[in-house]
């Protein structure tokens, strides 16, 4: 099985626009107002770009 990247709610602040949305080059996170990111699976090619930037490790490839 694949690698997959999983938002974990619990360390989001949301309390802002998720910085890490502009580090996905493929456009697979998005954002609704200031809740938890969500990954579209279909897009998310798992290159780990945003998880290695998001500072409150909420976004984690595993």
């Amino acid at each position: 099985m694949g690698k997959r990247l999983n938002v974990i709610v619990e360390r989001c602040p949301k309390n802002h626009k998720c910085p890490a949305m502009a580090m996905c080059p493929v456009g697979a996170i998005s954002q609704v107002g200031f809740n938890a990111p969500v990954v579209n699976e279909d897009k998310c090619i798992k290159c780990g770009k945003c998880s290695n930037f998001c500072p409150k490790k909420a976004l984690v490839l595993a």
